[in-house]
């Protein structure tokens, strides 16, 4: 397991690599940010891309999540409705 000043760092550089993706419009922005962190640090790096999956892999649940919920709202107004 990584020190935990490394989670910090990374965790906060996932933060800040996400918002910057977001205005950018570039999604796999991350990718670029691991090879340069790799090039110096494996550990940071690593530590790095799971908080940047793990972060996106909570985007996508919620996305989910709401798209679930919208459509049930949808089809249960439609009953209603009827």
């Amino acid at each position: 397991m990584a020190d935990e000043s490394v989670i910090a760092m990374a965790n906060k550089l996932a933060e800040e690599c996400l918002a910057v993706q977001k205005e950018t419009g570039e999604d796999r922005l991350f990718m670029e940010v691991g090879d340069v962190l790799g090039a110096s640090s494996q550990t940071l790096e690593e530590a790095f891309l799971t908080a940047i999956r793990t972060r996106m892999a909570e985007q996508q649940g919620r996305k989910f999540l709401a798209n679930k919920l919208r459509l049930h709202r949808s089809s249960t107004t439609d009953v209603k409705d009827v």
